[in-house]
């Protein structure tokens, strides 16, 4: 079977990014490994989140102009942290052959962590865009760690998890290769 990439992108609505760390830059990672994706070609897939508090229907809720999915690109609502859970996810993934998530997005330590691990869990191997994920900005002092170390923390922890017959890697955005990831097999 190819060895096929996705780059998933998880949350990244307006109301979400006006609090994020770094909310321009991680923007930018993800537009530019967008364009790369379409390019190679890989499939898209925006996790737009629906669950209570979400504004359906407002400006807050609507993904930042500068990731908007296309017409042609999968998006997948979902109502809790996990991006597998109660939605199409799988079965989207299963339908354009995908067997690597590039996992971008906000908020680090929920939904892209619990996005993540799920992605194992469902058989995919693995990606974690280093700079491509975000959370909220923080208080000093607050019980949370800081934006800059649970950023950090999470990417370690991927560095060194282990999970039978899974490939993981965290990577900078540089080094993700769409192109590359398709010709494995060809």
């Amino acid at each position: 079977m190819p060895h096929t990439s996705a780059i998933l992108v998880v949350d990244m609505r307006n109301e979400p990014v006006a609090i994020a760390h770094r909310a321009a830059e991680t923007v930018a990672v993800i537009a530019r490994l967008r364009e790369r994706a379409t390019t190679a070609p890989a499939p898209v897939i925006t996790v737009q989140d629906q669950g209570a508090g979400t504004g359906r229907g407002t400006e807050g809720r609507q993904v930042v102009p500068e990731l908007a999915p296309a017409d042609d690109e999968a998006v997948i609502h979902r109502t809790t942290p996990d991006s597998f859970l109660d939605s199409d996810l799988d079965k989207v993934l299963k339908a354009h052959g995908v067997t690597e998530v590039v996992v971008t997005g906000f908020a680090t330590e929920i939904c892209v962590d619990t996005t993540t691990r799920q992605a194992l869990s469902h058989q995919y191997d693995l990606v974690l865009v280093a700079h491509g994920h975000t959370t909220s900005v923080r208080p000093d002092g607050d019980a949370y760690a800081s934006p800059e170390r649970s950023i950090a923390h999470h990417n370690e922890i991927f560095r060194h998890l282990d999970f039978p017959g899974r490939r993981i890697r965290v990577l900078p955005a540089s080094a993700v290769d769409f192109a590359a990831v398709q010709q494995l097999t060809r």
